[in-house]
């Protein structure tokens, strides 16, 4: 059996190396390190493949959230209403611009915002919803743009784990993950289902007046060199990381196929274990399987992480404390019980080995590995 990796980055290499290898010695003979022919094309085709009118790509996934809020003026002291399990990097730009963040309960089935937490933790100071699309499926975006509609509120989509996947609207309509709300954001870290060999990121919208605003806010809030319009950053996409983000952007969808296989096999492994809730897929969104996590019942978690972990088995915890509970996030305004669905995800929830490159040897035996753990310790 091949040793088994958490994300097998160099097997999923070795299928495109030529391509790869040829286009990476490309740019360097072309000198275009940033803003070139690559980082154009590659917005181009993503925004073909997301069927969104702006795509304007940046340095990393965190910039790509706080350029979005900068980009839609969102002021010191606003409010902008976060799901309280995932990622710090969506909680800490709401810090880093003087926003004040406001942290809700998760649904124990998906992951995603609770819609009835959400209702209940606007006030008028509530300026933006940054719903979380977790480990690779949408959050319920209908319900979430009703809220936002009737309040008056920005959308800005954190999509860094769920990029390729479909959202489903209740009259048929569909559209990718990214591209619903006021603003998506993306990661292209290497590890993600479109990952570069570096940083990377991207902002989607379909609103012109302010995909104008944020390519200038990428650039120093330049239009036109040495003249600055607007405040802003320097994040980057560069050409060598566009240019193996094009090589990989039309094998996207067989990537999430072949995650929601190994998915589909993982599932029916645990299936007869009564103490293993397997990830299910709520009825509006395809999943893309960025992770593949369990909650466990009746067993020690973290004892169970270090028995895989001794097998040889990679695993992780995502996320072992919630926002709410870190301590540069801590805040007085949090009751404990509004939080009842997070506070047992974060003890209860394990990520297995999610990549392209699984074979059905290796998960045979992770699953064997996990019934045997649970089998005679629950």
């Amino acid at each position: 059996m091949r040793k088994i990796q958490m994300v097998d980055l160099k097997g999923q290499y070795n299928h495109i190396q030529n391509e790869i290898d040829t286009k990476i010695l490309e740019v360097i003979k072309s000198t275009a390190y940033i803003n070139g022919p690559e980082v154009q094309n590659f917005q181009k085709e993503l925004e073909e493949y997301l069927q969104v009118k702006h795509v304007i790509p940046c340095a990393n996934g965190t910039d790509a959230l706080q350029i979005a809020m900068m980009g839609l003026g969102l002021k010191p002291g606003d409010e902008v209403i976060t799901a309280d399990f995932t990622f710090a990097a969506t909680v800490e730009v709401i810090g880093l611009l003087h926003l004040t963040p406001v942290l809700v309960d998760v649904d124990k089935d998906s992951f995603n915002m609770n819609i009835e937490a959400l209702k209940k933790a606007i006030t008028p100071k509530t300026k933006a919803i940054v719903p979380v699309h977790l480990f690779g499926q949408c959050a319920n975006m209908e319900a979430i743009l009703e809220i936002a509609k009737q309040h008056n509120l920005f959308v800005i989509e954190d999509t860094a784990q769920a990029i390729g996947a479909e959202y489903t609207f209740n009259d048929g309509t569909v559209k990718k993950a990214g591209t619903i709300g006021t603003v998506g954001t993306t990661s292209f870290f290497p590890s993600k289902n479109l990952g570069c060999y570096g940083d990377g990121g991207a902002i989607f919208t379909n609103d012109d007046d302010l995909a104008h605003i944020i390519r200038g806010m990428v650039n120093h809030g330049m239009y036109k060199r040495y003249y600055h319009d607007v405040v802003g950053v320097n994040s980057r996409l560069d050409s060598l990381q566009a240019a193996i983000l094009r090589i990989k952007l039309p094998h996207l969808n067989d990537y999430c196929e072949s995650r929601r296989k190994a998915a589909a096999y993982y599932s029916e492994g645990f299936s007869k274990n009564d103490n293993i809730v397997t990830p299910i897929t709520s009825s509006f969104t395809t999943h893309v399987f960025h992770q593949y996590t369990l909650q466990v019942k009746n067993v020690d978690r973290n004892a169970l992480n270090q028995h895989l972990m001794d097998a040889g088995i990679p695993n992780a915890i995502y996320y072992p404390v919630p926002l709410h509970l870190q301590k540069a996030y801590a805040d007085e305004r949090y009751n404990e019980a509004d939080f009842k669905n997070t506070n047992e995800l974060v003890n209860t929830v394990i990520s297995l080995p999610m990549h392209t490159e699984l074979d059905h040897e290796q998960q045979d035996f992770i699953i064997k590995t996990v019934l045997n753990f649970i089998e005679k310790n629950a």
